[in-house]
């Protein structure tokens, strides 16, 4: 099963797709970030998010996609921005007619890491772990997004398991 995990933002959207093998194991089969100049308007900025990412989920065709939630801080005008980034993966997503999943930052610590209070090192270093990849992947949302894909595989898999007993 191939998942596709998004870490929604409109300067920097990271995205991370993994293959759950039949061994159970994963591999990250395409990781990076979409990268928007501060110099576009907002409009077009976002355009360019939703382009990228719909050429990447035609490119690659997983099955399923997960997002991370919204988390508010005390900074409004960014909580405003990411919203408006996530609002266009949600709707590109949706656009794919893929099931989307969406996850709490401490979940996806604790589906990755075993502790829903993990440093970003921490995260970074299991990822790699996880995916037996050589280096930490880069940028750092890229790693966030191969995160949030791993999160979603477990969710899959205990759901599966679950719906059998």
């Amino acid at each position: 099963m191939l998942a596709l995990g998004v870490d929604p933002g409109t300067a920097t959207v990271g995205y991370g797709f993994v293959r759950e093998n039949p061994d159970g194991t994963m591999e990250a089969v395409a990781y990076g970030a979409i990268i928007t100049p501060p110099s576009l308007p907002m409009h077009e900025r976002l355009k360019m998010i939703y382009t990228q990412l719909s050429d990447l989920i035609a490119q690659y065709q997983p099955e399923r996609a997960a997002v991370e939630s919204m988390f508010f801080g005390k900074n409004v005008t960014t909580a405003i921005t990411v919203a408006q980034g996530r609002g266009v993966i949600l709707l590109a997503l949706t656009h794919a007619k893929l099931p989307i999943h969406e996850y709490k930052p401490a979940e996806i610590k604790e589906s990755v890491s075993g502790f829903g209070a993990a440093k970003k090192e921490q995260m970074q270093e299991m990822v790699r772990m996880v995916l037996n990849l050589d280096t930490i992947p880069r940028p750092d949302d890229a790693a966030d997004g191969l995160a949030i894909a791993i999160t979603d595989l477990h969710n899959a898999r205990y759901s599966a398991y679950m719906d059998e007993s």
